[in-house]
């Protein structure tokens, strides 16, 4: 994997022991494994944009009219963290992304197991302000492509609600997410980054 630089649309079938279970299915462990010995790294909850709006600098009629005190970065959180970033070490380009774990409405359950939110929190990615931020820091300008990837884990994976929600949502963006759904192997979650999002970092 490691010479190969995952350079190959079939190297994906090389990796080992990457087969997991509905229990045992683990993002992080996956990509970790993956980029052993290659030029990619995986950061888990990555700090690039901790910071993001407190640069926003706001107009003097609204500072007037809220609380306003000094801001200090050191000691400030005030952007987002992603879930995980990938970042190719050679070129510096960054993928931000989301894991979104969610119940779903599936065999023997009844439509409200859908009801959850954790995919529409994700939609704060899809904001203008934050999609520039991430192309501008991630260094993807691409516009074949969105600046994030967004994996789902679940029941919701299956829901048919929730997957064509989804899929409206992402409208022609279609590999900026994928439905890692249970029982699947991690094989075909590594080759969808190979083959429709590394080239974007390359």
């Amino acid at each position: 994997m490691g010479k190969a630089e995952l350079s190959g649309r079939g190297i994906w079938q090389d990796v080992s022991g990457l087969k997991a279970s509905t229990a045992e299915q683990n993002f992080y462990s996956v990509f970790k494994k993956a980029f052993n010995g290659t030029s990619y790294k995986l950061y888990e909850k990555p700090t690039h944009l901790k910071n993001l709006y407190a640069s926003v600098i706001l107009p003097k009629e609204v500072l007037e009219n809220i609380y306003n005190p000094p801001i200090d970065l050191k000691h400030t959180q005030w952007g987002i963290s992603p879930d995980f970033a990938i970042k190719n070490l050679r070129t510096g380009k960054i993928l931000f992304g989301e894991i979104k774990r969610q119940d779903g409405w599936v065999e023997g359950k009844k439509p409200s197991a859908g009801r959850g939110n954790a995919h529409e929190r994700l939609c704060k990615l899809f904001t203008p302000g934050l999609i520039k931020a991430l192309r501008k820091v991630g260094g993807i300008i691409s516009t074949e492509i969105l600046p994030f990837w967004v994996v789902f884990e679940g029941d919701i994976t299956r829901d048919p609600k929730r997957v064509r929600e989804i899929a409206f949502w992402f409208d022609k963006y279609k590999y900026n997410y994928f439905m890692w759904r249970p029982n699947e192997s991690s094989d075909k979650l590594v080759k969808h980054f190979i083959e429709h999002l590394k080239p974007y970092l390359d």
